[in-house]
């Protein structure tokens, strides 16, 4: 059944228009600075995207040809998880759902969350000279646990949203059961294929759409801020989200340039980190 559920039963007064215009207007003008600040070209765009949330050590990142990848393995694991998330709800038609998966799902992504975190911590400290670790890192592992820790974000991550930002959201869950959860992990399985059958234009198609998602991740953290701490009233319709959803790209073009400045201004270069 697709029932609404109404999360917020006392609406508060709308922002004056003159403030989110003017929020608007800045939003635009930070965006602007980014792209003129930043290297040309939808590659050069992609990669300084992934400067700002990513360390892109190149031994820990896949290549196309002779470059490496906007994110380096495990980022770019973690957001084709999320995009895969995101995606399969909207061609199930939960895009509304405000209802996380079932317990024992949520266990299993737990599951996966630990995973990533036990073999981020092992590729860390192999970092250090003569530390063996508990095994030998390797970027296929790297890619697999990004995947999988992205898939359990992303998949929580829409129902919380959901209900920071709608009056009503769709009363299913995201994920019902194990179907559900085995035909995301299917996606996730044939994106590593991608990646790992080093082809370029199939490195090249994911890479854009891994630090698109980042992207998106931060606007939709930025609308639902918005939402939270204003006291907007939620969205009925998908037209009142335009104003909250353009504050979102300020946001995230906000965040990605503060990271930027930063990161440039102690290394001085554009390269991924160098380590040794």
């Amino acid at each position: 059944m697709n029932a609404l559920e109404d999360t917020r039963p006392t609406p508060v007064l709308r922002p004056p228009r003159w403030r989110t215009l003017l929020m608007s207007l800045s939003a635009l003008i930070v965006a602007g600075l980014w792209l003129l600040g930043t290297p040309p070209g939808v590659m050069g765009k992609a990669t300084a995207i992934g400067y700002a949330i990513c360390h892109q050590i190149v031994s820990r990142s896949f290549l196309i040809e002779a470059d490496p990848m906007p994110l380096c393995a495990r980022c770019t694991g973690i957001y084709l998880g999320v995009a895969a998330a995101l995606i399969l709800a909207l061609v199930r038609g939960r895009v509304r759902v405000g209802r996380v998966p079932p317990l024992p799902i949520l266990l299993v992504f737990g599951v996966f969350v630990a995973f990533m975190g036990i073999d981020g911590v092992n590729s860390y400290f192999h970092l250090f000279p003569g530390f063996t670790g508990i095994y030998e890192p390797n970027n296929t592992l790297r890619l697999v646990s990004g995947m999988l820790c992205g898939i359990a974000v992303g998949t929580v991550l829409l129902p919380m949203f959901n209900r920071a930002v709608w009056a009503e959201v769709d009363s299913r869950r995201v994920l019902d059961g194990w179907a559900d959860l085995g035909a995301l992990l299917a996606i996730g399985a044939v994106l590593i294929g991608l990646i790992l059958a080093e082809r370029p234009l199939f490195r090249l198609i994911l890479g854009l759409v891994s630090v698109t998602c980042v992207f998106v991740m931060l606007c939709l953290i930025g609308c639902a801020l918005f939402f939270t701490l204003s006291r907007r009233v939620p969205a009925q319709r998908w037209r009142d989200l335009i104003s909250p959803l353009w504050l979102g790209v300020g946001v995230a073009f906000t965040q990605l340039g503060l990271i930027t400045l930063i990161r440039f201004a102690l290394t001085g270069s554009w390269g991924g980190l160098i380590i040794g």
